[in-house]
């Protein structure tokens, strides 16, 4: 059965599905074996203050949870699907499978709870019991818990009615107990008669009583109303625990019953000491409550592995359904592992750890909430309002009591979540989703270039942000690999289809081309912006392009184009040229091919003609692209040519000075042309063997372009790549 059917499955309302869970793993194992100890130790007042403060923490948590679950309806999965769907797939991956061995190692470490306290209670009847007895017990008790949870949500979790009782008439026994036996002044001052090491040793041993509420989260998609349950149930849960640990400290306080020198011993004995008609009261309770919370964790389990499998992160035949909508094969498994664990014997290390990894798990739902509110994404409006730095401070809590607990045990948990991220990311995650991810670099993105605008652009800030124009992205696909390389990750790259067209007549898919356009570059390693744009003229479609592309400082500044097949073409590129030059785009053309196919690229000549000031941008183009490192061991060499062997050493002094000036790496060389052979001629001697050659263009005169036109052929035959050059930037004429 899919888990599409999961409708037909019962489903629960805020008191069953999550105040009920929740509230029974908080009043657990602490609030009957350690709450007393706390108070002979710290006294009243500071008894009080670490139940507000870890009470604080996970409140917060709560709320943080709350806003989450109130914007979105959270399917099965709980924790994991809200901070999936919040921070995205590898987030959620990486706290999730912690939190699915968490809620299983929690079912191993609730069921031996459970089986001391019986084998106690039975060795009080009968005698010693053998070794063996109590894991014996511990396993039996987690074959019932699995066995009755994979049947029946709905009849584990009606099973915690009676549990709920009888931890209530527990409470109720101590309160008439303490009553009838008088009362004292509580002590006012901490003694640490048993904790010598302190206030905040005692805080991290109560801890773990408040870090249940997340139970009833976990059965977010068994539940009716998960937006309106999940922030009613867990926020009471939370309040009633918090009642229930300042009313206890209170009563032991003030009761003749049991002194503080008692107190102060761990163990039961101050309830079963206190309570009317002893044991027999306090031992129901206590067993009920560790018995719910090994239903908690055997209900809640096995969802976040079903959510796992739903979203491909565990195998897809975990997320079967029974006929009664119960994921149980998923339930059977954990049921296994938790077998498997009994045979770890003590867990207490195990039980720390685990705490930790839950800390984690609030971390990050803090945070969630915390980014969401702060990126204000149209879509997250939740019914409950969390100011972000409320959610922080419930991060940094989280945090600080990670560190309190255990600062290694807290290294590894986080190294773990650490690498799994680091696995997801790598890993091709087919299912995706909207989150808060994007919303967040929007915003960032948004206020980046408000800042941007308001500083002016010196030429020392200059970036290349390049627009490529290609007809055939696959036939051009060298030229686009050499505009990654002069882009080298420090501007924007374009690349820009001018498909000419109407779009009011033409049935185009422009989604698909674009698409494709995508496809194809990273079929080859690149990664760049594509768009198509429609227009009846491919020279004002360029223009329009180069004028508009980009937002503030991060428009375009340079075009580039490939070479053409015929001479029109060229024209075209040139008269383009003149115009988007009065509006400070540089232009590139560019003659190149089976630049990817070669590696250990030797030599880049730049050819300085001094007069059109595009030698600069020649120098910092060549310097971007020996930064790549399959250019990295080119020399760059910088020519020039004069007629007159007398003006040789001021030329040489002149591109001595400029490679100094821009302190790029370079050699320059000053050909005498006293053969008055042709430029094209002497520039083909010499550059005849160079990976790629530089040559600056000027505006020709409005309608002698194809004569211009033939002289670019001439000056480019018989060379491997050539890279025409127009600068029309911000520096133009300024050294960099």
């Amino acid at each position: 059965m899919s888990s599409s059917d999961v409708e037909t499955a019962p489903k629960f309302g805020t008191f069953l599905g999550v105040f009920t869970p929740s509230v029974l793993t908080i009043l657990g194992l602490v609030l009957y074996l350690r709450i007393g100890w706390v108070v002979g130790n710290l006294g009243l007042p500071e008894t009080i203050l670490i139940v507000l403060i870890a009470s604080s923490i996970t409140f917060i948590t709560g709320l943080s949870a709350s806003a989450i679950a109130t914007n979105i309806k959270i399917g099965v999965g709980g924790e994991y699907y809200m901070i999936s769907h919040s921070l995205g797939l590898e987030f959620g991956g990486a706290i999730g499978i912690p939190l699915y061995l968490c809620r299983t190692l929690s079912l191993t470490f609730y069921s031996f709870g459970l089986a001391e306290g019986v084998s106690l209670m039975v060795t009080r009847w009968v005698g010693q019991m053998p070794e063996y007895a109590v894991p014996a017990i511990a396993a039996a008790i987690i074959i019932v818990v699995t066995a009755l949870s994979g049947k029946s949500a709905s009849l584990a979790l009606k099973m915690q009615i009676p549990i709920m009782i009888a931890v209530a008439v527990s409470i109720a026994a101590l309160i008439i107990g303490a009553v009838s036996t008088g009362y004292r002044a509580p002590e006012m001052v901490s003694t640490y008669r048993t904790a010598p090491q302190g206030f905040w040793y005692v805080f991290a041993i109560f801890f773990p009583a408040v870090t249940g509420f997340t139970a009833g989260i976990g059965m977010s998609g068994d539940l009716k109303n998960s937006r309106k349950s999940i922030p009613r149930g867990t926020l009471l849960a939370v309040l009633t625990g918090t009642i229930i640990y300042v009313l206890v400290p209170v009563i032991f306080s003030v009761t003749n019953a049991v002194g503080f020198e008692e107190l102060a011993q761990p163990g039961v004995e101050a309830w079963t000491t206190t309570a009317f008609l002893g044991s027999l009261l306090v031992f129901a309770g206590m067993w009920g409550a560790i018995l719910s919370s090994a239903f908690g964790s055997a209900l809640t389990g096995p969802r976040v592995l079903q959510a796992l499998s739903e979203d491909r992160l565990a195998p897809k035949f975990l997320s079967r359904l029974s006929d009664k909508g119960q994921p149980a094969i998923a339930t059977w498994i954990t049921g296994a592992l938790a077998l498997t664990a009994v045979l770890l014997g003590s867990l207490n290390a195990v039980a720390q750890f685990v705490t930790i990894l839950f800390l984690t798990l609030y971390v990050i739902i803090n945070f969630s909430a915390a980014l969401e509110k702060l990126v204000r994404d149209p879509s997250y409006r939740p019914t409950i309002n969390v100011p972000w730095y409320v959610s922080i401070l419930g991060s940094l809590g989280a945090i600080f009591v990670m560190l309190l607990l255990n600062p290694v045990a807290c290294l590894i948990a986080i190294i773990i979540e650490v690498l799994i991220y680091l696995t997801l990311r790598r890993k091709a995650l087919g299912k995706r989703w909207g989150d808060v991810r994007a919303g967040f670099w929007f915003a960032l993105t948004r206020h980046a270039l408000i800042k941007l605008e308001a500083h002016k652009v010196d030429p020392r800030n200059w970036r290349p942000n390049i627009t490529v124009f290609t007809e055939e992205i696959e036939e051009e696909i060298d030229m686009v690999y050499l505009a990654t390389c002069f882009n080298q990750k420090m501007g924007v790259l374009n690349v820009c289809r001018i498909f000419e067209g109407w779009l009011s007549r033409d049935n185009l898919n422009i989604g698909k081309m674009e698409s494709f356009m995508k496809e194809t570059l990273s079929d080859h390693g690149l990664s760049a912006f594509c768009k198509v744009n429609v227009s009846p003229d491919f020279i004002q479609g360029a223009i329009d392009v180069a004028q508009i592309n980009g937002v503030g400082h991060l428009r375009s500044n340079t075009v580039m184009f490939g070479w053409p097949n015929d001479d029109v073409k060229l024209d075209l590129m040139l008269m383009i040229m003149r115009t988007i030059s009065k509006i400070g785009r540089s232009t590139v053309i560019t003659k190149v091919a089976d630049l990817m196919d070669q590696n250990n690229f030797k030599q880049i000549d730049i050819w300085w003609g001094g007069m059109e000031n595009n030698g600069d941008m020649m120098l910092l183009l060549a310097h971007l692209l020996r930064m790549n490192p399959r250019w990295r061991k080119a020399r760059i060499v910088l020519r020039s040519i004069v007629e007159d062997p007398a003006g040789k050493a001021e030329v040489e002094k002149c591109l001595s000075d400029t490679i100094s000036s821009v302190r790029i790496k370079a050699e320059g060389e000053v050909i005498v042309n006293d053969s008055r052979a042709s430029i094209a001629e002497v520039i083909r001697d010499h550059s005849q063997h160079a990976d790629i050659t530089f040559m600056g263009l000027m505006i020709p005169e409005s309608g002698r372009e194809h004569e211009y036109s033939k002289k670019l052929i001439e000056l480019s035959e018989g060379l491997q790549s050539v890279v025409f050059v127009r600068n029309a930037s911000e520096f133009s004429g300024k050294l960099l």
